[in-house]
């Protein structure tokens, strides 16, 4: 199979050919095996790769035989180094796989490797001291995002059609944005942290992947969400698959525009024009579009210091409990300056602090919940800005302190996070360019609501097409 053929197709097309029996497993891994090889070295996005170890039968499973990569952090693969971006955790292999990966595994994912996150997924752009910063694909220059930028670069580049992402501010829908990708943050609950984990940074991290086209995300998560045995609550299940909502028509929507974000820094003048042609074409397919200004509740400064505490907080006895397990000290020599400091900011923060931080939590939840009542979804940017210089989040960062790390990174992607607080689905859709650079469009609907969203990616989808956007370095002979 050529690389060219391969790249061409996305994760439900490659598992059909599979089925088919046009191709087998084994070539389609070989392909990707070689995709890896041609454009990694300009992108660093894959950390490490190994061998195909499982060829699932084909037609086994809706997704058997698709190549498919994990990030270093949030699933752990048997036998499988799992070393969360740092240099504290260095040579860490993963005694057991996570309900998650089984759940992959059953998917008939083919796992050829794992991608690149900042330390402890602690910045939304990809840049870690340990293995060096991810490019993006459409400029090498640039930022490929983050947490997830090492999947959003290896899935943007044509590496694989679908790749693991987590988020808990923004990591899988600012990749996105920034890599010209389809990401949906699900709802909070949706899929299994365990047995690791109850819930991850309080509540505010969930799991999810990033992918090029809409179908692709939409039979994933009908393959990984629901709970598993201890966990400590779940999100409603969804009806019917997300799949088939995936290809219904989501009938007339009442979407709130919100344009200006709560805080941080306004929308470039090429994302304000993304913002108003959205609303243009979202009209012309019927929908109702206002408009609007809309409160968290509680004010930028209270939302961005509760985040600090909840972050830190939950960051702190995690970085201790990875020193315990490799015998490392927590210092200058194992963890990034910004990290360090947000570490010890953390042990600072008191019982009282961190009640009134998940007080900020409850209050921001409960007034987006109140706006859903009036609008079926909402729409703003992704990130302010396209894709930044690599770089630019580290400028000065030496003197933050964790407080200052989180004011920096909520500055850089205002619309995100509430989304992660108060629990609720979210999504990216690559509507636009500027300079051949991507725009990412977020929508965010009402708690359990992911059917809505998947109904609209759908039709935007059909009506904007994005998949024929290929960046310059994309993999192919």
């Amino acid at each position: 199979m050529k690389i060219s053929e391969y790249s061409s197709h996305d994760a439900v097309g490659l598992a059909e050919l599979v089925a088919r029996g046009e191709v087998t497993p084994a070539e389609v891994a070989d392909a990707a095996a070689r995709a890896v090889e041609a454009v990694n070295p300009q992108l660093n996005a894959v950390v490490e790769t190994w061998p195909a170890e499982d060829h699932p039968a084909p037609g086994s499973a809706p997704l058997a035989g698709v190549p498919f990569l994990l990030k270093d952090i949030g699933v752990t693969m048997a036998g499988k180094r799992s070393e969360l971006g740092s240099r504290l955790a260095a040579g860490s292999v993963a005694p057991e796989d996570s309900f998650l990966m089984r759940r992959f595994r059953r998917a008939g994912l083919v796992t050829i490797g794992r991608t690149a996150s900042p330390e402890l997924a602690y910045s939304t752009t990809t840049e870690p001291e340990f293995y060096g910063p991810t490019r993006n694909p459409w400029s090498p220059d640039r930022s490929a995002g983050g947490s997830s930028g090492g999947s959003g670069a290896a899935v943007a580049a044509g590496i694989v059609p679908i790749a693991h992402a987590t988020d808990a501010a923004g990591s899988i829908r600012v990749p996105a944005s920034c890599n010209g990708l389809f990401g949906l943050k699900p709802t909070r609950g949706r899929v299994s942290h365990g047995p690791g984990a109850d819930e991850v940074f309080s509540g505010l991290a969930v799991q999810g992947s990033l992918s090029r086209t809409v179908r692709d995300s939409a039979v994933l998560l009908d393959l990984i969400e629901g709970p598993e045995p201890g966990d400590p609550y779940f999100a409603p299940r969804p009806d019917r698959p997300y799949a088939a909502e995936a290809k219904t028509d989501p009938g007339e929507l009442r979407i709130a525009v919100l344009r200006q974000p709560w805080g941080g820094r306004h929308p470039t003048e090429p994302v304000s024009a993304a913002v108003s042609e959205t609303a243009h074409l979202l009209e012309s397919l019927g929908h109702n579009v206002d408009e609007v200004q809309l409160g968290l509740g509680v004010s930028w400064e209270e939302f961005v210091l509760g985040n600090a505490r909840m972050w830190t907080a939950n960051l702190a006895p995690w970085i201790d409990s990875i020193a315990a397990a490799t015998g490392r000290p927590v210092d200058q020599t194992t963890l990034e300056p910004v990290v360090l400091a947000s570490y010890r900011y953390g042990h600072q923060v008191t019982a009282d602090e961190f009640v009134r931080a998940l007080a900020m939590r409850n209050t921001v939840s409960r007034t987006l919940a109140a706006h859903f009542e009036h609008y079926d979804l909402l729409l703003s940017p992704t990130l302010p800005e396209p894709p930044v210089p690599l770089g630019t989040y580290g400028e000065g960062a030496d003197h933050l302190d964790g407080h200052g790390w989180l004011n920096r990174l909520l500055d850089r992607s205002p619309y995100t996070a509430a989304a992660n607080v108060s629990g609720v689905p979210s999504m990216s859709v690559p509507l636009a360019t500027a300079s051949e650079l991507p725009i990412g469009m977020q929508f965010t609907a009402a708690f359990a609501r992911e059917d809505l969203l998947f109904r609209l990616a759908g039709q935007l989808e059909q009506a904007a097409p994005w998949t024929h956007r290929k960046p310059p370095t994309w993999a192919a002979e």
